[in-house]
Order: C-alpha cells, then sequence, then structure tokens
C-alpha cells in the first residue's frame, strides 16, 4: 500500500509539472479522469482514410470515407463483423474523380448519421478540396429497405462555391437539421417541413477558425478549417460548435435560430470556454459534451458544470474525427488527418469504441 501511495503521489507532482508547461490548447483548468479507460478497436481500413461515424439504435455500424485522394473504394459502408458491405449498394458508391457527377451517386460524403430507420448521408459535392461540383446535399436512405426516402438539396443562397458541409445534427423537436460549413465559415439550417435551407453565421467570428495552425510534436498543420465539430443539447435546446483550427467553444439557442434576424441571431451567440482543438463533437444524455484534443492525442468531456476531464489519451488516439454514442459506448474513427499528407495506401484507420463517462 505504501508503493502504491508513493506511486500516485509521483503521479500526481508529474501532472501538476505537466500542467504548467501546457501549451494554449489546454490553457483551461482540466480534471484527469482516475480510471483506467479501455479502447476496443472495432475493425481497421487499410489505404481507406475513414471520417464519419453513425450507430443506429439497434448497434448498426456505418461509416464513410471522404474524396480526398483517388482510390476511395466507397464511399459509405456497413460494419458487419469486420467486413464492409457499400450503402445501399455498390453503384451508388461507383464515382470516381473525373466522372461526370450523376443524381443516384455519391461524391464526396463527409458525414453520415442514423436517427431511428432513417440514415442522413451528407455529401459535400466537392472532391480534392476543390470547389463543389454541384449543390451540396442530404440523402436520407431507410436503413432497412435501403430505399432513398428524400433527398434534401441546399439552394444557392445556403452554400458557397468553397462551402464544404461538413457535419450535422437532427433536431426533432424544432424539426430541423443543422450544418456546419468548414469551408467557408458559417452555419446552415434545414426546416423538415418546408425543405428551406438559411444560413446563418456566415463568415462570423465564431464559426472561423481563431488559431493559424495546429502543432503535432515538432511538425505544423497549416490548414485553417472552420465550423467543423457540431454538437445538440436537446435539455437545454443548445447548439454547441466549434472550429476545427481553433480554441474557442461556441454555442447558441436553437430558439434563436428560428429568428429571421442576422443581427438577432448574432447578439444570441455565447462564448463558453477555451478547448483543445478538436474536430468532431458529441453530448450524451448526462450532458457531457465530447471533443478530441487532436494536438496530444486525447478524447475530452465536458461535464454540466464547465469542468473538462480526459477521458482517454495516448497512441490509440490518432485524430479523432467523429463520434457516435450507442448502449454506454462512445464510438469513434482515427482519421489521422495530420498524418495522411500523402501516400496513405500502408496506412491503417481504425474505428473503435470507449466506455462513456461515469456521471
Amino acid at each position: 500500500m505504501k508503493t502504491f501511495y508513493c506511486i500516485f503521489v509521483l503521479s500526481v507532482l508529474f501532472m501538476s509539472c505537466k500542467d504548467k508547461t501546457q501549451s494554449k490548447t489546454e490553457s483551461v483548468a482540466i480534471t484527469e479522469q482516475t480510471k483506467t479507460s479501455k479502447v476496443t478497436q472495432i475493425t481497421a481500413f487499410k489505404g481507406q482514410q475513414v471520417t464519419g461515424i453513425s450507430v443506429s439504435n439497434t448497434g448498426r455500424i456505418f461509416v464513410n470515407f471522404p474524396r480526398w485522394r483517388k482510390g476511395v473504394n466507397n464511399a459509405v459502408v456497413e460494419v458487419k463483423n469486420d467486413t464492409s458491405l457499400p450503402f445501399p449498394n455498390k453503384t451508388w458508391n461507383s464515382w470516381e474523380i473525373g466522372d461526370q457527377v450523376e443524381t443516384n451517386k455519391f461524391v464526396g460524403v463527409q458525414s453520415v448519421v442514423v436517427y431511428n430507420d432513417l440514415i442522413y448521408i451528407l455529401d459535400t459535392r466537392s472532391a480534392l478540396f476543390q470547389e463543389v461540383v454541384d449543390a451540396p446535399r442530404i440523402f436520407a436512405f431507410n436503413i432497412n429497405t435501403k430505399n432513398l426516402e428524400h433527398t434534401y438539396i441546399l439552394n444557392e443562397e445556403a452554400y458557397h462555391p468553397n462551402s464544404y458541409i461538413n457535419d450535422l445534427r437532427l433536431d426533432k423537436k424544432n424539426n430541423k437539421i443543422y450544418f456546419t460549413d468548414s469551408g467557408n465559415s458559417g452555419l446552415v439550417i434545414l426546416d423538415l417541413k418546408s425543405e428551406k435551407f438559411t444560413r446563418v453565421l456566415d463568415n462570423h467570428p465564431s464559426t472561423e477558425a481563431d488559431a493559424e495552425f495546429l502543432t503535432f510534436g515538432t511538425n505544423k498543420f497549416e490548414k485553417q478549417i472552420h465550423s467543423d465539430g457540431i454538437a445538440l443539447d436537446t435539455k437545454n435546446d443548445k447548439l454547441y460548435y466549434h472550429a476545427l483550427t481553433g480554441y474557442n467553444l461556441h454555442s447558441i439557442s436553437t430558439e434563436a435560430l428560428t429568428q429571421n434576424n442576422t443581427e438577432a441571431i448574432e447578439n444570441a451567440v455565447t462564448f463558453e470556454t477555451k478547448t483543445a482543438a478538436p474536430d468532431g463533437m458529441i453530448m450524451d444524455a448526462n450532458g457531457n459534451l465530447y471533443f478530441g484534443n487532436l494536438e496530444n492525442s486525447k478524447i475530452m468531456y465536458r461535464k454540466p458544470d464547465g469542468s473538462i476531464h480526459t477521458l482517454v489519451e495516448g497512441d490509440v488516439i490518432k485524430w479523432p474525427d467523429t463520434f457516435s454514442i450507442y448502449n454506454g459506448y462512445l464510438y469513434f474513427t482515427n482519421a489521422r488527418i495530420n498524418e495522411a499528407s500523402g501516400d496513405i495506401s500502408n496506412m491503417e484507420f481504425t474505428v473503435n469504441k470507449i466506455a462513456l463517462a461515469e456521471k
């Protein structure tokens, strides 16, 4: 017991010293989680860079692969027993860079979100990080029948030529879908009843990148990526969002987003806190906001009281891109974006899960 106590004291002293030398990415007060967290790898993709993930309420796992380079085998797949099945079929996933754009083929899928029996597939209509070749859109498929139930196409006022519509959250209470645009900063709102898209906080300081680069050891990630992570607090009717290249977490009430007044919406924006630079975000049923700490290979969470904690850290965390929650577990993808600057044919990109934080 005495030996254990000494080790514990030394560990605390080490963490204390480490905190004093932390970079600005962790300038807020952070409490480390005391229990050991175990990451379980579900599957891995060699040479295929997975970003988005969503788990259905029956445990079915769907992931996507953006078309950031040639050689993407599929845009969307369902993971079953460590095998990958193109969803909804091979034809929808058969578009290649240089092909003519077709209505019934995915071009550049960035995110997938399953809600009940529907999967919402966000197609940026962008490839190779270039301007959109067509209006960004959302395909809603029935995951059981694999039938296309609906297509929502952004109107011209809702996106820019350099838009990269990145992630989405469904708000069934208000019959809305909220999106981030990481190419040209801003938020986009879809009214599911009228099927009209509205763009808000366009080039607003809260949606713009607030840093010039991110740091990974001695290397710099010098791409400025704007509003990216998004999370919905359905209990408090609040939408959180965060630029990827930056350290500022903002929120806005969903009620404010119903207003047809630019100034009123801008005045409703709340700066929440400084955080580490994340990619995706998600909120659990207990009000914990999960986000990645890209520069330090961690997954963090912010409790309702505002305190920030570490869920897990280490080599098993390699740019956690997107999160999904199912049956007490946080599912996430390791996109390794800072490492994948050249040939990725021998790189592995994993899908993982870890137990949610305790209350």
